[in-house]
Protein backbone atom coordinates (compact mmCIF):
# COMPACT_ATOMS: atom_id res chain seq x y z
CA UNK A 1 0.00 0.00 0.00
CA UNK A 2 1.50 3.49 -0.91
CA UNK A 3 1.63 6.58 1.37
CA UNK A 4 -1.49 8.04 -0.74
CA UNK A 5 -3.45 5.11 0.49
CA UNK A 6 -2.18 4.78 3.84
CA UNK A 7 -2.82 8.82 4.97
CA UNK A 8 -6.49 8.05 3.15
CA UNK A 9 -7.36 4.80 5.42
CA UNK A 10 -6.03 6.58 8.86
CA UNK A 11 -8.06 9.70 7.47
CA UNK A 12 -11.48 8.02 6.72
CA UNK A 13 -10.81 6.09 10.27
CA UNK A 14 -10.46 9.28 12.29
CA UNK A 15 -13.39 10.28 10.64
CA UNK A 16 -15.56 7.42 11.34
CA UNK A 17 -14.40 7.14 15.07
CA UNK A 18 -15.29 11.36 15.62
CA UNK A 19 -18.22 11.22 13.88
CA UNK A 20 -19.27 7.88 16.57
CA UNK A 21 -18.49 10.16 19.12
CA UNK A 22 -15.48 8.64 20.43
CA UNK A 23 -13.34 10.37 22.65
CA UNK A 24 -10.82 12.72 20.24
CA UNK A 25 -7.67 11.15 22.45
CA UNK A 26 -8.55 7.09 22.18
CA UNK A 27 -9.72 8.15 18.34
CA UNK A 28 -5.61 9.69 17.96
CA UNK A 29 -4.14 6.35 19.63
CA UNK A 30 -6.65 3.87 17.46
CA UNK A 31 -4.92 5.63 14.28
CA UNK A 32 -2.01 6.25 15.48
CA UNK A 33 -2.18 2.14 16.42
CA UNK A 34 -3.70 1.15 13.06
CA UNK A 35 -0.62 3.12 11.40
CA UNK A 36 1.90 1.65 13.05
CA UNK A 37 0.67 -1.44 11.14
CA UNK A 38 1.47 0.05 7.70
CA UNK A 39 5.32 0.35 9.40
CA UNK A 40 7.47 -2.74 8.01
CA UNK A 41 10.87 -3.95 10.65
CA UNK A 42 8.23 -5.12 13.04
CA UNK A 43 8.42 -2.17 15.30
CA UNK A 44 6.49 -2.80 18.29
CA UNK A 45 3.44 -0.80 18.76
CA UNK A 46 2.37 -1.00 22.23
CA UNK A 47 5.94 -0.22 22.90
CA UNK A 48 5.94 2.97 20.78
CA UNK A 49 2.48 4.09 22.00
CA UNK A 50 4.31 3.45 26.01
CA UNK A 51 7.32 5.46 25.63
CA UNK A 52 5.66 8.19 23.29
CA UNK A 53 2.90 9.13 25.48
CA UNK A 54 5.58 8.86 28.49
CA UNK A 55 8.27 10.85 26.83
CA UNK A 56 6.19 13.37 25.68
CA UNK A 57 3.86 13.77 28.91
CA UNK A 58 7.01 13.77 31.46
CA UNK A 59 7.97 17.22 30.01
CA UNK A 60 9.14 20.42 32.58
CA UNK A 61 7.39 22.58 29.99
CA UNK A 62 4.04 21.13 30.34
CA UNK A 63 4.13 22.04 33.62
CA UNK A 64 3.06 25.53 32.79
CA UNK A 65 -0.24 24.35 31.10
CA UNK A 66 -2.00 23.23 34.23
CA UNK A 67 -0.89 26.23 36.60
CA UNK A 68 -1.69 28.66 33.53
CA UNK A 69 -5.23 27.38 33.39
CA UNK A 70 -5.31 27.17 37.51
CA UNK A 71 -4.48 31.03 37.51
CA UNK A 72 -7.67 31.36 35.53
CA UNK A 73 -10.09 29.46 37.54
CA UNK A 74 -8.76 31.15 40.61
CA UNK A 75 -9.57 34.68 39.09
CA UNK A 76 -12.55 33.51 37.55
CA UNK A 77 -14.37 32.99 40.61
CA UNK A 78 -13.25 36.82 42.06
CA UNK A 79 -14.95 39.85 41.15
CA UNK A 80 -12.95 41.14 38.77
CA UNK A 81 -15.18 40.90 35.56
CA UNK A 82 -17.62 43.36 37.73
CA UNK A 83 -14.45 45.54 38.58
CA UNK A 84 -13.54 46.00 34.79
CA UNK A 85 -16.22 47.07 33.78
CA UNK A 86 -16.80 49.50 36.56
CA UNK A 87 -12.93 50.65 36.39
CA UNK A 88 -12.86 50.92 32.34
CA UNK A 89 -16.55 52.46 31.71
CA UNK A 90 -15.38 56.13 33.01
CA UNK A 91 -12.78 56.16 30.55
CA UNK A 92 -14.96 55.51 27.51
CA UNK A 93 -17.38 58.39 27.56
CA UNK A 94 -15.96 60.07 24.52
CA UNK A 95 -15.02 57.29 22.22
CA UNK A 96 -17.96 56.79 19.47
CA UNK A 97 -19.27 53.67 20.84
CA UNK A 98 -18.70 54.20 24.13
CA UNK A 99 -19.24 51.19 26.66
CA UNK A 100 -19.11 48.72 23.87
CA UNK A 101 -15.21 49.13 24.00
CA UNK A 102 -15.51 47.97 27.24
CA UNK A 103 -16.00 44.13 25.76
CA UNK A 104 -12.88 44.48 23.44
CA UNK A 105 -10.46 45.98 26.70
CA UNK A 106 -12.10 43.51 29.26
CA UNK A 107 -11.45 40.49 27.39
CA UNK A 108 -8.11 41.73 26.50
CA UNK A 109 -7.56 42.20 30.17
CA UNK A 110 -9.13 38.75 31.48
CA UNK A 111 -7.68 36.66 28.14
CA UNK A 112 -4.40 37.58 29.55
CA UNK A 113 -4.70 36.37 32.99
CA UNK A 114 -6.97 33.42 31.78
CA UNK A 115 -5.20 31.80 28.41
CA UNK A 116 -8.69 30.39 27.75
CA UNK A 117 -11.73 31.35 25.07
CA UNK A 118 -14.42 30.25 26.49
CA UNK A 119 -13.79 31.11 30.11
CA UNK A 120 -13.12 34.71 29.33
CA UNK A 121 -16.64 35.60 27.12
CA UNK A 122 -18.44 33.57 30.13
CA UNK A 123 -16.80 36.05 32.62
CA UNK A 124 -17.20 39.20 30.37
CA UNK A 125 -20.58 38.54 28.62
CA UNK A 126 -21.84 38.06 32.66
CA UNK A 127 -21.64 41.49 33.71
CA UNK A 128 -21.51 42.79 30.20
CA UNK A 129 -24.38 41.76 28.41
CA UNK A 130 -27.07 42.90 31.09
CA UNK A 131 -25.30 46.22 31.76
CA UNK A 132 -25.38 47.15 27.70
CA UNK A 133 -29.17 45.91 27.86
CA UNK A 134 -29.82 47.76 30.30
CA UNK A 135 -28.13 51.38 29.12
CA UNK A 136 -29.86 50.49 25.69
CA UNK A 137 -26.90 49.39 23.70
CA UNK A 138 -27.66 47.64 20.32
CA UNK A 139 -27.87 43.90 20.99
CA UNK A 140 -26.45 42.51 17.50
CA UNK A 141 -22.93 44.88 18.30
CA UNK A 142 -22.87 43.80 21.98
CA UNK A 143 -23.20 39.79 20.85
CA UNK A 144 -20.46 39.90 17.90
CA UNK A 145 -18.09 42.09 20.12
CA UNK A 146 -18.36 40.06 22.88
CA UNK A 147 -17.75 36.70 20.84
CA UNK A 148 -14.68 38.36 19.13
CA UNK A 149 -13.34 39.70 21.29
CA UNK A 150 -13.59 36.59 23.54
CA UNK A 151 -11.36 34.98 21.49
CA UNK A 152 -8.37 36.96 22.90
CA UNK A 153 -8.42 34.95 25.79
CA UNK A 154 -6.41 32.34 23.19
CA UNK A 155 -4.01 34.97 21.44
CA UNK A 156 -2.94 37.38 24.17
CA UNK A 157 -0.27 35.38 26.39
CA UNK A 158 -0.22 33.46 28.18
CA UNK A 159 -2.45 31.15 26.47
CA UNK A 160 -3.72 27.79 26.64
CA UNK A 161 -3.42 26.77 23.02
CA UNK A 162 0.48 28.55 22.68
CA UNK A 163 1.64 26.23 25.50
CA UNK A 164 -0.15 22.95 23.00
CA UNK A 165 1.34 24.58 20.06
CA UNK A 166 5.21 25.45 21.19
CA UNK A 167 4.80 21.76 22.95
CA UNK A 168 3.82 19.62 19.36
CA UNK A 169 5.87 21.79 17.09
CA UNK A 170 9.18 21.68 19.53
CA UNK A 171 9.56 25.38 19.80
CA UNK A 172 10.04 28.04 22.44
CA UNK A 173 6.85 28.97 24.74
CA UNK A 174 8.50 31.87 25.68
CA UNK A 175 9.21 33.21 22.00
CA UNK A 176 5.48 31.94 20.95
CA UNK A 177 3.87 34.13 24.30
CA UNK A 178 6.16 37.36 23.36
CA UNK A 179 5.26 36.82 19.32
CA UNK A 180 1.25 36.89 20.66
CA UNK A 181 1.40 40.53 22.08
CA UNK A 182 1.23 42.82 19.38
CA UNK A 183 -1.10 40.45 17.37
CA UNK A 184 -3.13 40.55 20.25
CA UNK A 185 -2.83 44.49 20.20
CA UNK A 186 -3.64 44.26 16.72
CA UNK A 187 -6.59 42.24 16.54
CA UNK A 188 -8.12 44.62 19.94
CA UNK A 189 -7.44 47.79 17.67
CA UNK A 190 -9.25 46.09 14.99
CA UNK A 191 -12.64 45.15 17.09
CA UNK A 192 -12.24 49.08 18.18
CA UNK A 193 -11.84 50.46 14.85
CA UNK A 194 -14.75 48.75 13.92
CA UNK A 195 -16.79 49.69 16.65
CA UNK A 196 -16.11 53.64 16.13
CA UNK A 197 -17.21 52.88 12.54
CA UNK A 198 -19.99 51.35 13.35
CA UNK A 199 -21.21 53.76 15.72
CA UNK A 200 -20.84 57.11 13.39
CA UNK A 201 -22.44 55.19 10.85
CA UNK A 202 -25.57 54.47 12.77
CA UNK A 203 -25.70 57.55 15.63
CA UNK A 204 -28.99 56.47 16.96
CA UNK A 205 -28.06 53.51 18.23
CA UNK A 206 -25.11 54.56 20.91
CA UNK A 207 -27.14 55.63 24.05
CA UNK A 208 -26.14 59.05 25.28
CA UNK A 209 -23.09 59.48 27.14
CA UNK A 210 -22.67 58.74 31.27
CA UNK A 211 -22.69 62.02 33.65
CA UNK A 212 -18.75 63.03 32.92
CA UNK A 213 -16.78 62.12 36.03
CA UNK A 214 -13.94 64.05 37.54
CA UNK A 215 -10.17 62.70 37.26
CA UNK A 216 -10.20 61.64 40.71
CA UNK A 217 -13.53 59.69 41.10
CA UNK A 218 -12.41 58.15 37.70
CA UNK A 219 -9.00 56.75 39.41
CA UNK A 220 -10.72 55.17 42.39
CA UNK A 221 -13.35 53.57 40.23
CA UNK A 222 -10.23 51.90 37.97
CA UNK A 223 -8.44 51.50 41.54
CA UNK A 224 -9.51 47.97 42.18
CA UNK A 225 -8.33 46.98 38.94
CA UNK A 226 -4.45 47.59 40.24
CA UNK A 227 -3.73 44.43 41.31
CA UNK A 228 -4.44 43.01 38.54
CA UNK A 229 -2.96 45.07 35.87
CA UNK A 230 0.46 44.23 38.19
CA UNK A 231 0.00 40.83 37.80
CA UNK A 232 -0.19 40.83 34.02
CA UNK A 233 2.84 43.16 33.75
CA UNK A 234 5.07 40.98 36.47
CA UNK A 235 4.14 37.88 33.90
CA UNK A 236 5.30 40.06 30.61
CA UNK A 237 8.06 41.67 32.10
CA UNK A 238 9.39 38.07 33.94
CA UNK A 239 9.11 36.76 30.31
CA UNK A 240 10.67 39.87 28.31
CA UNK A 241 13.43 40.13 30.47
CA UNK A 242 14.29 36.52 31.09
CA UNK A 243 13.63 36.76 34.46
CA UNK A 244 11.61 33.48 34.55
CA UNK A 245 10.81 30.33 32.32
CA UNK A 246 7.39 30.09 31.55
CA UNK A 247 6.84 27.41 33.78
CA UNK A 248 8.31 29.74 36.64
CA UNK A 249 5.66 32.54 35.60
CA UNK A 250 2.93 30.66 35.46
CA UNK A 251 3.53 29.62 39.20
CA UNK A 252 4.13 33.16 39.65
CA UNK A 253 0.86 33.72 38.30
CA UNK A 254 -1.32 31.28 40.40
CA UNK A 255 0.78 33.17 43.26
CA UNK A 256 -0.71 36.32 42.25
CA UNK A 257 -3.89 35.22 41.02
CA UNK A 258 -4.21 33.98 44.62
CA UNK A 259 -3.37 37.18 46.64
CA UNK A 260 -5.66 38.92 44.22
CA UNK A 261 -8.63 36.50 45.28
CA UNK A 262 -7.30 37.04 48.91
CA UNK A 263 -7.77 40.86 48.80
CA UNK A 264 -11.30 40.96 46.97
CA UNK A 265 -12.37 38.43 50.12
CA UNK A 266 -13.29 35.75 47.60
CA UNK A 267 -10.44 33.46 48.74
CA UNK A 268 -12.12 30.45 50.65
CA UNK A 269 -11.83 26.90 51.09
CA UNK A 270 -14.50 26.17 49.00
CA UNK A 271 -13.57 28.33 46.11
CA UNK A 272 -9.67 27.08 46.33
CA UNK A 273 -10.81 23.96 46.20
CA UNK A 274 -13.43 24.55 43.60
CA UNK A 275 -10.80 26.18 41.16
CA UNK A 276 -8.40 23.36 41.92
CA UNK A 277 -10.79 20.71 40.69
CA UNK A 278 -11.66 22.82 37.81
CA UNK A 279 -8.18 23.54 36.76
CA UNK A 280 -7.56 19.14 36.90
CA UNK A 281 -10.29 18.25 34.95
CA UNK A 282 -9.49 20.93 32.01
CA UNK A 283 -5.63 19.19 32.52
CA UNK A 284 -6.65 16.08 32.49
CA UNK A 285 -8.70 16.53 29.13
CA UNK A 286 -6.27 18.56 27.56
CA UNK A 287 -3.09 15.98 28.36
CA UNK A 288 -5.27 12.87 27.12
CA UNK A 289 -5.34 14.60 24.20
CA UNK A 290 -1.95 15.48 23.75
CA UNK A 291 -0.81 11.98 24.80
CA UNK A 292 -3.18 10.60 21.84
CA UNK A 293 -1.86 13.28 19.13
CA UNK A 294 1.86 12.64 20.23
CA UNK A 295 1.31 9.06 19.34
CA UNK A 296 -0.52 9.68 15.98
CA UNK A 297 2.57 12.18 15.26
CA UNK A 298 5.05 9.30 15.76
CA UNK A 299 2.81 6.79 14.14
CA UNK A 300 2.70 9.10 10.97
CA UNK A 301 6.06 9.97 11.00
CA UNK A 302 7.39 6.23 11.03
CA UNK A 303 4.72 5.73 7.86
CA UNK A 304 6.63 8.84 6.10
CA UNK A 305 3.44 10.49 5.14
CA UNK A 306 4.02 13.85 6.68
CA UNK A 307 8.15 13.80 4.57
CA UNK A 308 6.25 12.61 1.52
CA UNK A 309 2.77 15.33 1.94
CA UNK A 310 5.60 18.31 2.32
CA UNK A 311 7.79 16.83 -0.70
CA UNK A 312 4.41 16.70 -3.03
CA UNK A 313 3.25 20.23 -1.97
CA UNK A 314 6.86 21.42 -2.28
CA UNK A 315 6.62 20.19 -5.76
CA UNK A 316 3.49 22.03 -6.70
CA UNK A 317 4.99 24.92 -6.63
CA UNK A 318 3.00 27.18 -4.39
CA UNK A 319 4.35 30.19 -3.51
CA UNK A 320 4.55 30.88 0.57
CA UNK A 321 1.40 33.69 0.45
CA UNK A 322 -0.25 30.47 -1.75
CA UNK A 323 0.52 28.42 0.94
CA UNK A 324 -1.41 29.98 3.65
CA UNK A 325 -3.89 31.25 2.15
CA UNK A 326 -4.53 27.48 1.42
CA UNK A 327 -3.82 26.43 5.07
CA UNK A 328 -6.30 29.10 6.11
CA UNK A 329 -9.18 27.75 3.73
CA UNK A 330 -8.41 24.24 5.79
CA UNK A 331 -8.44 25.81 9.25
CA UNK A 332 -11.21 27.12 8.54
CA UNK A 333 -13.04 24.19 7.87
CA UNK A 334 -12.14 22.44 10.11
CA UNK A 335 -13.16 24.94 12.61
CA UNK A 336 -16.31 24.09 11.67
CA UNK A 337 -16.49 20.46 13.35
CA UNK A 338 -13.64 20.63 15.48
CA UNK A 339 -12.47 22.78 18.63
CA UNK A 340 -9.62 24.51 18.64
CA UNK A 341 -6.79 21.89 20.87
CA UNK A 342 -8.35 19.04 18.53
CA UNK A 343 -7.26 21.38 15.09
CA UNK A 344 -4.29 21.87 16.68
CA UNK A 345 -2.51 18.41 17.86
CA UNK A 346 -4.52 16.46 14.70
CA UNK A 347 -2.90 19.24 12.38
CA UNK A 348 0.89 19.93 13.27
CA UNK A 349 2.37 16.27 12.77
CA UNK A 350 1.51 17.08 8.69
CA UNK A 351 1.37 20.97 8.88
CA UNK A 352 5.14 21.92 10.41
CA UNK A 353 6.89 19.95 7.47
CA UNK A 354 5.01 22.15 4.74
CA UNK A 355 5.90 25.31 6.62
CA UNK A 356 9.34 24.52 6.93
CA UNK A 357 9.76 23.70 3.28
CA UNK A 358 8.19 27.00 2.42
CA UNK A 359 10.74 29.11 4.58
CA UNK A 360 8.55 30.42 7.56
CA UNK A 361 9.42 30.73 11.11
CA UNK A 362 7.40 28.59 13.22
CA UNK A 363 7.01 30.79 16.07
CA UNK A 364 5.40 33.10 13.41
CA UNK A 365 3.22 29.82 12.26
CA UNK A 366 2.53 29.84 16.10
CA UNK A 367 0.89 32.67 15.66
CA UNK A 368 -1.42 31.83 12.49
CA UNK A 369 -2.48 29.12 14.04
CA UNK A 370 -3.86 30.57 16.99
CA UNK A 371 -5.57 33.72 14.93
CA UNK A 372 -7.26 30.73 12.33
CA UNK A 373 -8.27 28.86 15.85
CA UNK A 374 -9.91 31.84 17.03
CA UNK A 375 -12.10 31.91 13.46
CA UNK A 376 -13.06 28.72 14.55
CA UNK A 377 -14.32 29.58 18.02
CA UNK A 378 -16.67 32.38 16.06
CA UNK A 379 -17.74 29.85 13.09
CA UNK A 380 -20.80 27.69 12.88
CA UNK A 381 -21.86 25.14 14.25
CA UNK A 382 -18.97 24.38 16.21
CA UNK A 383 -17.94 27.64 17.34
CA UNK A 384 -17.38 27.70 21.29
CA UNK A 385 -17.61 31.24 21.65
CA UNK A 386 -21.57 30.87 20.10
CA UNK A 387 -22.80 28.13 22.37
CA UNK A 388 -21.39 30.03 25.36
CA UNK A 389 -23.09 33.36 24.05
CA UNK A 390 -26.30 31.46 22.88
CA UNK A 391 -26.49 30.31 26.83
CA UNK A 392 -25.72 33.97 28.32
CA UNK A 393 -27.85 36.15 26.11
CA UNK A 394 -31.08 33.60 25.41
CA UNK A 395 -30.80 33.97 21.51
CA UNK A 396 -30.44 31.75 18.88
CA UNK A 397 -27.46 30.21 17.73
CA UNK A 398 -27.92 31.84 14.16
CA UNK A 399 -28.72 35.41 15.28
CA UNK A 400 -25.29 34.83 17.63
CA UNK A 401 -23.17 33.61 14.42
CA UNK A 402 -24.78 36.79 12.67
CA UNK A 403 -24.05 38.74 14.63
CA UNK A 404 -20.05 37.68 15.63
CA UNK A 405 -19.52 37.59 11.12
CA UNK A 406 -18.08 41.19 10.77
CA UNK A 407 -15.95 40.08 13.53
CA UNK A 408 -14.69 36.82 11.91
CA UNK A 409 -13.62 38.91 8.79
CA UNK A 410 -11.61 41.21 11.01
CA UNK A 411 -9.34 37.98 12.21
CA UNK A 412 -9.14 37.29 8.35
CA UNK A 413 -7.76 40.79 7.51
CA UNK A 414 -5.94 40.43 10.72
CA UNK A 415 -3.96 37.20 9.31
CA UNK A 416 -3.49 39.03 6.11
CA UNK A 417 -1.81 41.68 7.70
CA UNK A 418 0.60 39.76 9.81
CA UNK A 419 1.51 37.43 6.59
CA UNK A 420 2.21 40.67 5.24
CA UNK A 421 4.08 42.30 7.98
CA UNK A 422 5.26 39.33 9.87
CA UNK A 423 7.79 41.94 11.92
CA UNK A 424 4.79 42.07 13.99
CA UNK A 425 4.55 38.99 15.16
CA UNK A 426 8.42 38.30 15.22
CA UNK A 427 10.09 42.24 16.81
CA UNK A 428 9.58 41.13 20.29
CA UNK A 429 10.80 37.73 20.36
CA UNK A 430 13.85 38.34 18.20
CA UNK A 431 14.45 41.56 20.67
CA UNK A 432 14.35 38.75 23.80
CA UNK A 433 16.09 36.02 21.70
CA UNK A 434 18.47 37.91 19.34
CA UNK A 435 20.59 35.28 18.47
Amino acid sequence: MDLIQIALVLLILLTVLLAGGVWIAIALMACGFVGMQFVGGNIPAGGVLATTIWGNSASWTLAALPLFIWMGEILFRTRLSEEMFRGLAPWLNWIPGRLMHVNVLACGIFGSVSGSSAATTATVAKIALPELRKRGYDEMISLGSLAGAGTLGILIPPSIMMVIYAVQANVSIIQVFLAGFLPGLLVMALYSGYIILWSLWHPEKTPPADPPMSFVMKLRESSKLMPTFLLIALVFLSLLMGWATATECAAWGVMGSLAIAWWHDALSWDSFWKSVMGATRVTCMIMLILAGASFMSTSMAYTGVPQALAAWVGGQGLSPYALIVALTIMYILLGTALDGISMIVLTTAVVIPMVKAAGFDLVWFGIFVVLVVEMAEVSPPVGFNLFVLQTMSGRDSNTVARASLPFFFLLVLAVAIITVFPDIVMVLPRMAFPN
